[in-house]
């Protein structure tokens, strides 16, 4: 039998390490927003929502360079140091948490679940947004890019784990991005990928995803069903 589904037909999950962008916040409007300020700066084109959503995932520095013209990628350093601050600063007005999420992580919390973000998002962009936007939820660690190398490495999923005190058989990755299915694979997790951020099911497919939420309605289903969770 293949490891993840004895993970699945025999482990309680203690645990859940969701990603940020796109599985816990709808972070899109205000990425947009700072991105194409600081990109107007430099005289570049600003980047379409449907771009956006293509080249989110992988850190400020790629996003940034993904959004540059092919003949511009040199501009890259330049835009980060404007974007970045910029971003971190930024008031969080346009992001937003997705429909029934706040019913879902009412409910983990009361169950006992430990809650944990892990974010390809600079540290400090992570924490603002956090503070702003979930901490009512009190995820026990919320750790972005500064520490470890960006996900799909596993450092930050270990780390995380093992601030908790507990194994990996116990732990379950969520997220809505091809990184966030092999993150959880290189860290030995099984993981919930989700359909309400910004990737499609034949995109997550690809990259090995198994186990798919519609909606957080679902995903609590899903952890009901396959994950023995009581909540």
């Amino acid at each position: 039998m293949h490891y993840f589904a004895r993970v699945i037909n025999k482990m309680m999950i203690k645990a859940i390490i969701f990603d940020l962008d796109g599985t816990l916040l709808n972070t899109a409007p205000d990425i947009q927003r700072v991105l194409n300020a600081s990109l107007a700066k430099f005289s570049m084109p600003p980047v379409s929502m449907q771009k956006l959503h293509s080249i989110l995932g992988d850190g400020a520095y790629n996003l940034v360079w993904r959004a540059l013209p092919e003949d511009k990628k040199d501009l890259a350093d330049a835009v980060l140091a404007d974007y970045a601050p910029a971003y971190a600063a930024c008031d969080n007005s346009l992001t937003q948490l997705y429909p029934g999420e706040d019913e879902a992580l009412t409910r983990l919390k009361a169950a006992g679940v430990k809650l944990a973000v892990l974010s390809n998002k600079p540290q400090d962009a992570t924490s603002a947004v956090y503070n702003a936007k979930l901490s009512k939820y009190g995820f026990d660690v919320v750790l972005g890019q500064g520490r470890f190398a960006l996900k799909p490495s596993p450092e930050g999923t270990e780390y995380i784990i093992s601030s908790l005190g507990l194994k990996k058989e116990e732990c379950l990755f969520t997220g809505d991005g091809e990184t966030d299915v092999r993150t959880a694979q290189n860290a030995g997790l099984p993981c919930i990928s989700v359909l309400w951020g910004f990737r499609k099911r034949e995109q997550l497919a690809a990259a090995g995803a198994t186990l798919f939420a519609e909606n957080y309605t679902d995903y609590l289903h899903i952890l009901q069903e396959k994950f023995l969770l009581n909540a």
